[in-house]
């Protein structure tokens, strides 16, 4: 905008007569001397350095026009934009392979985590073969990094294919209205997780474990593997009766819950749907709700998200929408069961 202020200027003197336009300059120059008397440095803009470096092209002399810098400015603006241009024109150019779309490298990750057997050579060959053109060690760049790859599959993977063949036991602590400590013990099986036994009692020992899980498995449907932590409930009693059943037993790590995942989310499932919501009395009655609980809701009615919005055991879909619904409370009203009317 001053750029061309100053040109308008120029355009209109081209225009005056010389006596009025020496008078105007003079009038000017007095002007400048006292701006320049009260301002120790003005404030020069981009425009203003291309006013007088073009000036200085075509105006031989533009030194005897100077009042608010010093000629030697002008040139040091001349040597700073030629710097400037020269700098950027021999910026190197991008060399090397072409960058890697988002979408490539998550498509890396997503092959890395799935598969953590493989390795970078093995994905790059997989890419070669859906059509991208990707070099090795770009792939080997975007692979997710896995703490334990030479160790095989993870804990995960390990609990996903031997679902059919495992179950998880714990306890957990329920408070009664005399504030005395209720132990409940829950056995899920993880194919359907389903849960497959849930007992209470004030003095949980290793006998007493033992069979609860005789009577989750009567005869001929004892799993393979046994899931649980190092409590010290589970003592000799509990091993040799497992052993007898030919059970394996699997213990997780000390402190680590997450190793026994699905009895851990079921637990708190069974907290925040069933006993946060009601004062137990004693043993019995805490048993008689966590089993109203578990096989009027949980393993009949309750649709789970890991099992496609089903239930442990499976509930037919209907093959027309049901209009009327009929609905059967549980535990009170807590939760209730819905089928089509009659």
């Amino acid at each position: 905008m001053a750029l061309l202020r100053s040109l308008l200027h120029a355009l209109r003197a081209l225009l005056l007569s010389r006596h009025r336009l020496v008078l105007e300059n003079l009038a000017l120059r007095q002007q400048l001397i006292v701006l320049r008397r009260a301002v120790k440095r003005p404030n020069v803009t981009d425009g203003d350095r291309l006013f007088w470096l073009a000036l200085r092209k075509f105006f031989r002399g533009w030194q005897d026009c100077l009042l608010i810098v010093k000629p030697a400015t002008v040139l040091r603006w001349h040597s700073k934009g030629w710097r400037a241009y020269w700098r950027r024109k021999s910026q190197p150019r991008r060399i090397g392979r072409p960058t890697v779309g988002w979408q490539l490298a998550r498509l890396i990750r997503r092959l890395s985590l799935e598969n953590v057997t493989w390795g970078a050579p093995r994905i790059h060959d997989e890419l070669r073969l859906l059509g991208h053109d990707v070099g090795e060690s770009t792939v080997a760049r975007y692979m997710a990094k896995h703490r334990n790859r030479g160790d095989g599959q993870g804990w995960m993977n390990f609990l996903r294919n031997h679902l059919n063949v495992t179950v998880a036991c714990d306890f957990f602590v329920v408070p009664t209205v005399t504030f005395k400590l209720l132990y409940a013990f829950v056995i899920l099986s993880h194919d359907r997780r389903r849960i497959v036994h849930v007992a209470v009692t004030p003095h949980p020992t290793a006998a007493w474990t033992a069979c609860q899980v005789k009577e989750a498995f009567p005869g001929g449907e004892e799993p393979r593997y046994l899931l649980r932590d190092n409590d010290s409930i589970y003592g000799e009693d509990f091993a040799r009766t497992i052993e007898a059943m030919g059970i394996e037993q699997i213990r997780t790590s000390h402190r680590s819950p997450w190793e026994n995942p699905y009895c851990e989310r079921v637990i708190g499932t069974l907290r925040r749907e069933c006993t946060d919501h009601i004062i137990a009395l004693g043993e019995r009655h805490l048993q008689r709700v966590l089993r109203e609980y578990v096989d009027g809701y949980y393993n009949t009615a309750r649709t789970h998200l890991s099992l496609d919005g089903n239930a442990p055991i499976p509930r037919t879909r209907e093959s027309a929408p049901a209009v009327e619904l009929q609905s059967t409370p549980v535990l009170g009203g807590l939760h209730h069961r819905y089928t089509p009317a009659a």
